[in-house]
C-alpha cells in the first residue's frame, strides 16, 4: 500500500505521524503559542542541514529573519515546564514505540555521561573537563559542559535503538557550599524525573558501580546491571555459628574474595554461545558467583566473562535471578547509548547551542566549578534562566531524534519511498537511520507546508512566519 501512495500523500503521512506524536507533549507548556514555537524548533532541528544553532533553524524553515530573537526568547521562556516535559516525553516514548526491550517483564534503560566542548567565556556551567578515552581524536582536557543522559532500549526490526529520554548538565555550578550531591545522586534524580512507573533494569558502565546507585534503584524496585573494576573485592556469606548463646552480633561477611580470581582457570569455566548483539559463532567462557558486595551491603550476582578477542571483564547484577546470558546480553547493548550520542552530536546537533549570558563574570581558561552561593539573587536567577535555555534546547534535540527513530520503526517503507536520494548499501531488516528519515522529512516538507489544510495547525503556524520574499527552497522542491 505504501508503495502506491502519491508524493502528496507520503508527505502528509510522514509529517502527520510526526505531528500526532509531538502533540502528546502539549500539557508541558503553559500556552499554546509556546508549544507551537517548540514544535517549530523541533521541526527545524529535524530538517536542517547545518549545525549552527538557532540560525540554522531559521534558514531550514525559511523563517523571517526578525523571528530569530523570537526563537531565542522561546528557549528562555518560563512557559516551558522542563520537568513536566521530561515526564511526558518518557510516557510518549513508551506509548509510541511498539517493542521496547523487556527482560523478565522489566524495561531496559541505559545511562552514561557525555562531555560537550564549549569555549564561551560567558556560558554558565562551562569548566575544565577530563576525557577518559582511548580515541586519539579527543584531547585529554577540554573546556565544556558535562551532562548525564538516559535512554530506553527498543527493538527495531532486526536491530535496536537507544531512544533518548533526558539529559541534564550536572557539573560546573555550585549553588550552595552545603550541597554534597555527587553525579550518582544527580543521576538518580534524573531517573525520578522520567516518572517511569514500570520496573526496569538500568545498564551503565563501571563508574556507576556504587552502593549509592544500587540502594537508590532498589528503593524504587529497579535493578542495576553494570561492570566492576578488576581490583574489586566481594565476600562469601559468613558461615553459620557453631553452638548457641554466642555473644555479639552474628558475622555477615565471610571469606574475602578478589573478583579477579573468578577469571582464573578458564578451563573450568562454563561455555556459552555469545548473546552479544551482532556476534555470530563466538563462544564465551563465564563463571557465576552470588557474593556479598560491601558497597551495597547485600548479595549481588557477579559474572566473570572471557571473550576470545575482546578480553575479560566482570559484570554485576543486583537481580540474583537474572541469568548469566541475560546479564551479558544487556551489558552488550549498553553501547547503543554511545550510538545515540553520535547521532545527537553529528546529525541532530542537540548540543549545538550558543546562548551567552551578557552580565556574567567572564571565565578564565581552565576554570573549575563556578560557586554561586555568594552571588546576588539577580545574578543567580540569570544563571538559572540560561541553564534552563540550554536544557530546553537539548530537550528539543532529544524530541527531534526520538521522533526520527519513531518514524524509522513504524513507517520504514514510507521513509524509503520519500527518501529521494541514493545510498550505496540498504540492509534488509535494518530500519532507516536518523539521517535517512531526516532526509525524507526534508524532501516532503514543502508539500506539508504548501498544501492547504484546516487541520495542519503547525503548517499554518510556520507558513505565516516564513519569508515570502524568498521561497526558492520550496519552489525547487515542489
Amino acid at each position: 500500500m505504501d508503495a502506491v501512495m502519491t508524493d502528496r500523500e507520503q508527505s502528509l503521512s510522514l509529517w502527520g505521524l510526526w505531528w500526532n506524536a509531538i502533540l502528546l507533549l502539549r500539557p508541558a507548556f503553559s500556552r499554546l503559542r509556546t508549544f507551537m514555537w517548540f514544535a517549530t524548533a523541533v521541526a527545524g532541528l529535524t530538517v536542517r542541514v547545518e549545525l549552527l544553532g538557532v540560525t540554522s533553524i531559521v534558514r531550514a524553515l525559511n523563517l523571517r529573519p526578525g523571528l530569530y530573537t523570537k526563537l531565542l526568547d522561546h528557549f528562555h521562556s518560563s512557559g516551558i515546564k522542563l520537568d513536566r516535559l521530561t515526564a511526558l516525553w518518557s510516557q510518549a516514548v513508551l506509548a509510541l514505540f511498539p517493542n521496547p526491550v523487556r527482560v523478565n517483564g522489566r524495561l531496559v534503560l541505559v545511562g552514561d555521561g557525555i562531555k560537550i566542548p564549549k569555549r564561551g567565556k560567558k556560558m554558565p556551567g562551562v569548566k575544565l573537563l577530563h576525557q577518559q578515552s582511548e580515541s586519539n581524536t579527543k584531547p585529554e582536557y577540554i573546556m565544556g559542559h558535562s551532562l548525564q543522559a538516559v535512554g530506553l532500549l527498543v527493538h527495531a526490526a532486526g536491530s535496536f535503538f537507544s531512544v533518548p529520554l533526558a539529559a541534564r548538565i550536572h557539573e560546573g555550578l555550585v549553588w550552595s557550599n552545603r550541597d554534597k550531591r555527587t553525579l550518582l545522586d544527580k543521576m538518580l534524580v534524573l531517573l525520578d524525573l522520567l516518572a517511569v512507573n514500570t520496573p526496569f533494569y538500568f545498564v551503565v558502565d563501571a563508574y556507576y558501580a556504587a552502593g549509592k546507585m544500587v540502594n537508590g534503584l532498589l528503593r524504587q524496585g529497579n535493578h542495576l546491571v553494570t561492570r566492576v573494576k578488576s581490583n574489586a573485592v566481594a565476600y562469601a556469606p559468613a558461615p553459620p555459628r557453631k553452638g548457641r548463646n554466642k555473644r555479639g552480633r552474628p558475622r555477615i561477611y565471610g571469606k574475602k574474595i578478589k573478583l579477579k580470581s573468578l577469571l582464573g582457570d578458564p578451563g573450568s569455566m562454563q561455555q556459552l554461545a555469545s548473546p552479544v548483539y551482532g556476534e555470530r559463532n563466538v563462544m564465551l567462557r563465564y563463571r557465576v558467583r552470588d557474593l556479598l558486595w560491601r558497597p551495597a551491603g547485600r548479595l549481588v550476582r557477579f559474572v566473570a566473562v572471557i571473550h576470545p578477542t575482546r578480553g575479560a571483564c566482570i559484570l554485576l547484577s543486583t537481580d540474583t535471578t537474572l541469568s548469566a546470558a541475560d546479564i551479558i546480553r544487556l551489558y552488550g547493548l549498553r553501547f547503543k547509548i554511545e550510538c545515540s550520542f553520535k547521532q545527537a552530536v553529528r546529525q541532530i546537533g542537540s548540543f549545538a547551542y550558543h546562548f551567552w549570558m551578557k552580565d556574567m563574570t567572564p571565565l578564565r581558561h581552565r576554570n573549575g566549578n563556578q560557586h554561586l552561593h555568594r552571588k546576588s539573587a539577580d545574578y543567580r536567577s540569570h544563571v538559572k534562566r540560561k541553564i534552563h535555555a540550554y536544557h530546553a534546547f537539548i530537550h528539543a534535540g532529544i524530541v527531534a531524534q526520538g521522533l526520527l527513530q519513531y518514524l524509522a520503526v513504524v513507517a520504514p517503507q514510507r521513509v524509503w519511498t520519500s527518501f529521494g536520494s541514493w545510498l550505496r548499501t540498504i540492509r534488509p531488516g535494518i530500519p532507516p537511520s536518523e539521517f535517512v528519515v531526516a532526509n525524507a522529512l526534508r524532501q516532503t516538507l514543502p508539500d506539508f507546508l504548501l498544501v492547504p489544510s484546516k487541520t495542519d495547525s503547525l503548517a499554518k503556524f510556520i507558513t505565516e512566519r516564513q519569508d515570502t520574499a524568498d521561497m526558492r527552497m520550496f519552489k525547487l522542491a515542489s
